[in-house]
């Protein structure tokens, strides 16, 4: 039997799942966890946690990058492909997830320097980095310090693009010392 190519092609895009459609991002979702971790609990230093940040954040980091708002190693390339309703969907789906501290022990010393040194970050972020102010303001308890200590330096480089300039206003009023021990204050925070 002899198929016309366009009952052919007709056929193949009613039948193919497009990667995002009414609820179910699981396309989508998988290629970020290959990266972010199973449910967006990231098993790298180097990788944020993505699951359980609030809504408004990630949809405001997703189109920051894609509007090259914001600065990225990769994160920008990634999300070009991407239509706006698909990246809203994947802010989406990972702020319904659970926020899963990744607690990393840090020591006594460390942990009252950081503690001192995050004085101006809990009026936004909380006390332990776990009750943001905003719905627009991600948790920081238990995130990876790695992470956050090069989030924070980026944010005090004039060069870098990072648009929130309370943040960049903040951490450069931090000591160079201390970006390090601010980081490892909130990773090791478990609420």
């Amino acid at each position: 039997m002899h198929v016309k190519p366009s009952l052919a092609l007709l056929a193949l895009a009613l039948t193919a799942s497009p990667l995002c459609h009414a609820g179910d991002i699981s396309g989508l979702a998988r290629a970020c966890d290959s990266c972010h971790g199973l449910n967006g609990v990231s098993v790298g230093p180097n990788m944020p946690s993505i699951g359980g940040l609030p809504e408004p954040y990630l949809k405001n980091l997703l189109q920051q990058w894609k509007s090259g708002e914001r600065y990225a190693a990769t994160m920008d390339r990634h999300v070009k492909g991407y239509s706006d309703d698909e990246l809203a969907a994947l802010a989406t789906h990972y702020a319904k997830l659970p926020w899963v501290p990744v607690v990393q022990k840090a020591d006594a010393t460390v942990l009252a320097k950081g503690r001192e040194a995050t004085d101006r970050c809990e009026t936004c972020h909380g006390v332990t980095g776990g009750e943001p102010d905003e719905t627009d303001t991600p948790k920081l308890n238990g995130q990876w310090a790695q992470y956050m200590e090069m989030e924070l330096l980026k944010y005090r480089t004039e060069a870098v693009k990072m648009p929130h300039k309370k943040m960049r206003n903040n951490a450069k009023k931090l000591d160079e010392a201390d970006v390090a021990h601010a980081a490892q204050y909130y990773a090791a925070q478990p609420k």
